[in-house]
Parts: C-alpha cells; structure tokens; sequence
C-alpha cells in the first residue's frame, strides 16, 4: 500500500511540474501580446486595407500572423517570437507574391519596434525597414511601416489602424 502511495504522489508531482513549466511565459515573451486578436485594419485614410488574425502557438512561443487584404488578393503569414539567446524580438514575414521581410528588434514603453538588417537598393543606397506597433490606450494599434534609406530619407510604406473585431 504504501508503494501504491508513492507512486502515486510522483505521478501527481510529475504532472503538475509538467504542466506548470511553461518557458515562453515570461515578461519578454509576453511584451507582444498586445497585437494578438482578430483585427479589421484601415489605411491611415480610414479606408478598410484589410483583416489580420494573430494568436499565439506553440505553448506561447510564437505569435502566427494571418493577414488578409481588403480585396483578398493579397496574403501574408508571420511567426513573431522572443529569441531568447539573442534577447530580441524577430519576425519572419512571407507573402503570397513571394517576397519576405526579417525583422528584429525590441518593446520599448507602449511601442514594439523592428527592422531589417541594412541592404543595398538598384541604386547603390543603403536602406532598411522599421516597423513600429504601437499600443494605443483605446486598444486600438497603429502599425507604421517606414523605409529609411542612407539613414535619413523616411518614406511610410504602409500606415495602419488595427481596431478589434466586434464579436456577432
């Protein structure tokens, strides 16, 4: 009897130590987890450029971007993720015209910021993307997509307005 009792108090401490470990729960993993839910989003112009889904996977490893243009001929997938050996943010964005962006970066205050590694344009001009999240205090997040070209030369490749879903 009193072997039965053992056992049974390792399977009991087993299982909850197995259910209690959770390694993508810290404060840095969670320092985007303002961005997930189901958002319809518009162009700073406040027409409709779209709809996004972001939820979390993997025990809370990875964030999975779904997103969709407002016409729907334009798609694209992201894993976002706290590296926790590098102590950064990444993401890794693939669309459905074959393109791809790798960012990195960190949260700072309200605000997740990202870029790219620097590259070289068609003209010889070193240039880099950043893209900014920022949490708003409505719940609402802006997401601004800039490309900064010899260091200085900012042009908004895309402005937009995350506002949640309405549940029906």
């Amino acid at each position: 009897m009193k072997t039965v009792l053992f056992i049974l108090v390792l399977v009991c401490n087993y299982s909850m130590a197995q259910t209690n470990n959770c390694n993508c729960c810290t404060e840095n993993h969670q320092a985007f987890d303002f961005w997930i839910g189901d958002w319809v989003v518009t162009n700073s112009d406040g027409s409709k450029a779209g709809e996004n889904s972001i939820q979390k996977a993997q025990d809370n490893c990875v964030l999975i971007e779904q997103w969709t243009s407002a016409k729907g001929n334009y798609s694209g997938t992201s894993q976002n993720f706290y590296n926790q050996k590098t102590k950064q943010w990444e993401q890794l964005w693939i669309d459905n015209q074959g393109a791809y962006l790798k960012l990195k970066g960190h949260k700072k205050a309200n605000q997740m910021i990202m870029r790219t590694d620097d590259e070289v344009n068609s003209e010889g001009k070193s240039f880099y993307h950043r893209i900014t999240w920022t949490n708003n205090a409505d719940g609402t997040v802006r997401q601004l997509w800039e490309t900064i070209t010899e260091g200085e030369n900012v042009s908004v490749a895309f402005d937009g307005l995350y506002k949640r879903k309405t549940k029906r």
